[in-house]
C-alpha cells in the first residue's frame, strides 16, 4: 500500500511540474499595488562638502561621499514606478542635471549619476543654502515631485543676523525631507589649488567671517573705520571662525518649519523611511511577473520526484523486516 501511496505521489507530482512549465510559456502576471514616490534630490557640492568628519566602513569619509552612498541605498528601496531626479546645489541655487526617471529600469545610470557627484561641479564658491533650498522647493514643485535636499547647512558667507528668512511660498505645498550631513564638532574644510589637488585646510585668511552684501545695517556709522563710501561695514575686517565647518543642524531644522519640510540627520535617519512618512505617495498597480514561481515550482516538483520519493522508498525497504524461510 505504501508502494502505491508513492506512486501516486509522484504521478501528482511529475502533473504539477508539466501544469507549471507550460504555464511559464504564457508568461502569468498579477497585479500588485504599492506606493509610488516621485522625487527631486538636490545635493549641496560646495566646498564644506569635502570635510571628512563621516565614517563609513569604519574610515574616514567626506560629507559628500557619505551622502552619496547613503542616496545610492534610498534610490534603490522607493520600488519601481517611482521616480527621481538630480540636482546639485551651489552659490544660491540649483542646477538640474536630469528630470525624474524611474527607478528600476535606470537604476545603474542613478547610481552612477550619484556617485559622479564631485565638489569640482560647483560654479561658485559661496554657499546660500537657505536661498538654495527655497530654489529647490520651487524646482520640485515645477517638476511635480517631492523633495530630497542633502547639506551641511553651513552658509558662505554667514548669514546677516539683522535681516530675517523669509520663505515666500506656501508651506507644505511640496513634501519631503531634508537631510543634514556633518560631524557636529568644527572640523577644518580642505583647500584646494587650482588643479584641484588639496594642499591643506582653508585659514582664517581664505574666508568672510561676516556678510556684507545688501545694504550695510543701521548701525554701521557707529563701527570703528566707518566710510560712507569706502568702508560702510566699518573698517576692521570680521574675525570668526567660518574656516571651520560642522553640521547646522539647527539651521536646517529652521528651514524645515518654515518650508514644511522634514528634517533628518543622514548618519542617524533611515533615508528611505524618513522620506515615507513625510512625502506624497500615489498608489499604482504593478504587474508581477509569476514566471519565477511558476520555475521554483516545477523544479520542488521534480525534486519531490527524483529524491524525495526514492529516499523515501529506500528508508523504507531498509526499515522492513526480511521474512526468513524454515528449512
Amino acid at each position: 500500500m505504501i508502494a502505491a501511496r508513492l506512486a501516486d505521489v509522484r504521478g501528482l507530482a511529475l502533473a504539477t511540474a508539466a501544469v507549471l512549465t507550460v504555464a511559464a510559456l504564457f508568461r502569468p502576471t498579477a497585479e500588485r499595488t504599492q506606493p509610488r514616490y516621485d522625487a527631486t534630490v538636490v545635493v549641496d557640492v560646495t566646498m564644506s562638502m569635502t570635510v571628512r568628519d563621516m565614517q563609513f566602513g569604519g574610515r574616514p569619509a567626506t560629507r559628500l561621499d557619505a551622502a552619496k552612498r547613503r542616496l545610492v541605498d534610498f534610490i534603490g528601496r522607493l520600488g519601481c514606478g517611482s521616480r527621481v531626479g538630480l540636482a546639485i546645489f551651489s552659490e544660491r541655487k540649483p542646477f538640474l542635471l536630469f528630470e525624474p526617471v524611474e527607478t528600476c529600469a535606470n537604476f545603474p545610470a542613478l547610481e552612477g549619476a550619484v556617485q559622479g557627484l564631485e565638489w569640482r561641479m560647483a560654479w561658485e564658491g559661496d554657499s546660500h543654502i537657505a536661498a538654495g533650498l527655497f530654489r529647490s522647493v520651487e524646482l520640485a514643485e515645477a517638476l511635480g515631485t517631492n523633495l530630497v535636499f542633502v547639506s551641511d547647512g553651513h552658509e558662505a558667507p554667514p548669514l546677516r543676523p539683522d535681516i530675517p528668512l523669509r520663505f515666500d511660498g506656501e508651506a507644505g505645498r511640496v513634501r519631503g525631507l531634508i537631510l543634514g550631513v556633518g560631524g557636529l564638532s568644527p572640523s577644518p574644510i580642505p583647500k584646494y589649488d587650482d588643479r584641484g589637488r588639496e594642499i591643506g585646510f582653508l585659514s582664517a585668511d581664505d574666508v568672510p567671517h561676516d556678510n556684507r552684501l545688501g545694504l550695510p545695517p543701521t548701525d554701521s556709522s557707529l563701527r570703528e573705520g566707518y566710510d560712507a563710501r569706502n568702508a560702510p561695514f566699518g573698517g576692521n575686517a570680521a574675525v570668526g571662525q567660518e574656516h571651520l565647518s560642522a553640521l547646522k543642524e539647527g539651521h536646517l531644522t529652521e528651514l524645515a518649519a518654515m518650508t514644511g519640510l522634514a528634517y533628518g540627520r543622514l548618519d542617524e535617519t533611515d533615508v528611505m523611511a524618513a522620506f515615507a512618512s513625510a512625502a506624497r505617495a500615489e498608489v499604482a498597480a504593478r504587474p508581477v511577473d509569476l514566471r519565477p514561481g511558476c520555475a521554483l515550482g516545477a523544479f520542488a516538483a521534480l525534486l519531490l520526484i527524483h529524491l524525495i520519493v526514492p529516499l523515501a522508498a529506500r528508508l523504507r525497504a531498509r526499515a522492513t523486516p526480511t521474512r526468513r524461510t524454515l528449512p
